[in-house]
């Protein structure tokens, strides 16, 4: 069976060292009790529930699956005492607005413990995970009275909330959906139609679900433009905001799928229900967007969050099995072979997880320090410049990370050898549950385009500016700092060849669009990669400060930095061949050459 142990010393270095997260939340409005100790509390406490209560039953959840029966739907065992542990322990209001019992927390938090929620078990934590950015898209788009009926209990964690977008003929183009909303008495709509990959559409943890559902209103524009937002409750709730008589919403089936077993994901029916309009109408992709932008970045996590735990258990094995002999001479003559840690191949798989992992984690907690800025921050320019960064980085979380992070639990799933392919290692599961965060929630070529044909493009290419003078300033910075050289040499390398290529890449957009879909995937990634190199540059610059480390861990960092600038890092150069050979190779074939 596995095993996971929170990485908080890290998560402490991102915070209180990397980013002085201490001093830029604590200024903001809302945050001024807020205190390291206060924060490393939280993360020590999160750790217990994750490593006691969410690993325990992860492997045994994923064997047994949800159950449908009766059209009604059972997580596995342990899920639901679980579930109420956790909503116990007050975790769903962490980050939430105390006018509806949340405690206020900065947003920073919630994503640290996401990433620790993800390692211990993924499927757990798409449930609390999805009623958050319910929360997020009612609190900014419901009205009053819907607010006061439904974020309460939400918060609580006693209701949670789903995403209902998806139709057999509509995914990503959700201009095709066919739900229908049909206004009738006292503002209220009836629902009709089925969507489908609705993930914890029908459960049995809470004691209400809260679907928000995309759907067309009678009469409404054709496309995009005729989408409404509704909230359409599983039981509708009585005069004293308890769940009352059952609306006509119905789970049809659950999906049987490659991983995350333990979530359910379901067919769901609507049936004349009764629902509420959720902001304008014909304005409902724009309030849904609220809530997919943050699940974009909750499934970005996820990919950290198994990489992690893939990571800590192949490192387990690697120091365990004894398999040849290093090729440098016996490492560990007293025994009949060495480890496999002392195999260059085994360390290269390890290694580049490991750099993967800690840039990622920096990436993100960065991002959620930005996101609290957009909202809190009391000068305007201040909140426009950290919404822009954080517009700009969401794709590159989401696909990025999801991307390494499914390549990495193969890596580390290959340090097992066969051991790694059968289910009593649990490796398996992490490789399976990863696969799918490259797809739901837009995949990753959808997070590529919006990144080429909106990011670079709006507001007159304000966004990618904003990251480029983050760069700049950096260099300039430590330019006559020797000791960096060999980390602030292939960082500037990385920040011309991005920003060249950028400026390359739009112009050619402009005179042909499938120029900037060619390049997409290959772009977000060594944009991510030059992101990486930021972070690692500035995590050795103060690990190389620690001369007095006697706990090893700022050495570690140092070279972990250092394979990263020196391994990872010049894939930049293979990627921005493959963007300047254009669209041609891929377009001028013709339909039947495939």
């Amino acid at each position: 069976m596995p095993s996971y142990k929170a990485p908080i010393r890290d998560l402490q270095f991102v915070f209180h060292e990397l980013l002085n997260a201490d001093d830029t939340l604590g200024t903001l409005p809302g945050y001024e009790e807020m205190s390291p100790d206060l924060v490393d509390a939280i993360l020590e406490e999160g750790a217990k529930l994750c490593e006691t209560l969410l690993q325990p039953i992860n492997q045994s959840g994923d064997l047994e699956g949800c159950r449908f029966t009766d059209g009604q739907v059972s997580t596995p065992q342990g899920f639901k005492e679980a579930y109420q542990t956790y909503a116990e322990g007050g975790w769903p209001s962490l980050a939430a607005d105390p006018e509806f019992g949340g405690q206020g927390l900065p947003e920073t938090l919630s994503f640290m413990m996401e990433e620790m929620i993800n390692s211990s078990n993924v499927s757990f934590g798409l449930y609390p995970g999805l009623t958050r950015g319910a929360i997020s898209a009612l609190s900014q788009h419901a009205s009053d009275e819907l607010k006061s009926r439904y974020l309460p209990k939400m918060v609580e964690g006693t209701w949670a909330g789903t995403m209902c977008l998806t139709e057999s003929q509509a995914g990503t183009d959700l201009g095709l959906i066919r739900t229908r909303a049909e206004p009738a008495s006292e503002g209220t709509y009836r629902i009709s139609g089925t969507k489908i990959f609705i993930t914890g559409g029908d459960q049995d943890l809470t004691e209400n679900i809260v679907h928000l559902v995309l759907a067309r209103i009678t009469g409404a524009p054709p496309g995009v433009r005729g989408i409404s937002l509704f909230l359409v409750p599983k039981f509708l709730s009585d005069a004293q905001g308890a769940p009352g008589e059952s609306n006509a919403v119905s789970c049809g089936s659950i999906e049987h799928k490659m991983g995350i077993k333990a979530s359910s994901t379901c067919v769901m029916n609507f049936d004349q229900a009764e629902g509420y309009l959720v902001g304008p109408e014909n304005k409902g992709l724009a309030c849904m967007f609220t809530m997919m932008n943050s699940e974009r970045l909750a499934i970005g996590i996820q990919g950290l969050g198994l990489a992690e735990v893939a990571y800590q258990n192949a490192v387990e094995y690697a120091r365990e099995r004894l398999q040849s002999r290093s090729a440098t001479g016996a490492k560990a003559p007293d025994q009949p072979a060495d480890p496999l840690l002392v195999h260059p191949d085994i360390r290269r798989m390890l290694l580049t997880t490991r750099a993967y992992n800690e840039g990622a984690r920096a990436i993100a907690v960065w991002t959620a320090v930005n996101i609290d800025i957009a909202h809190r921050h009391p000068d305007p320019a201040a909140r426009e410049a950290a919404d822009d960064l954080v517009a700009l980085i969401t794709p590159l979380i989401k696909a990025f990370f999801s991307d390494y992070g499914y390549e990495t639990t193969t890596l580390c799933q290959q340090v097992f050898g066969g051991h790694g392919y059968v289910r009593e290692w649990g490796m398996e599961q992490f490789v399976r549950d990863a696969r799918i965060a490259q797809i739901y929630e837009g995949t990753n070529g959808v997070q590529a385009l919006d990144l080429v044909r909106r990011k670079l493009f709006i507001h007159e290419g304000r966004l990618p500016e904003r990251f480029f003078d983050l760069l700049d300033g950096y260099i300039k910075q430590q330019q006559d700092n020797d000791s960096m050289r060999p980390f602030i040499d292939p960082l500037t390398q990385a920040s011309n060849l991005l920003q060249g290529l950028t400026g390359w890449l739009k112009k050619r957009g402009e005179e042909n669009p499938d120029e900037l879909g060619a390049a997409a995937t290959d772009y977000l990634r060594l944009f991510a990669l030059t992101a990486l190199a930021y972070f690692w540059a500035q995590m050795a610059g103060i690990a190389s400060t620690k001369e007095n480390d006697e706990t090893g861990y700022y050495g570690t960092k140092l070279a972990t930095a250092r394979f990263f600038m020196g391994r990872l890092l010049p894939q930049i150069h293979g990627l921005a061949e493959g963007i300047r050979s254009g669209s041609g190779l891929l377009m001028d074939y013709e339909e039947s050459e495939f």
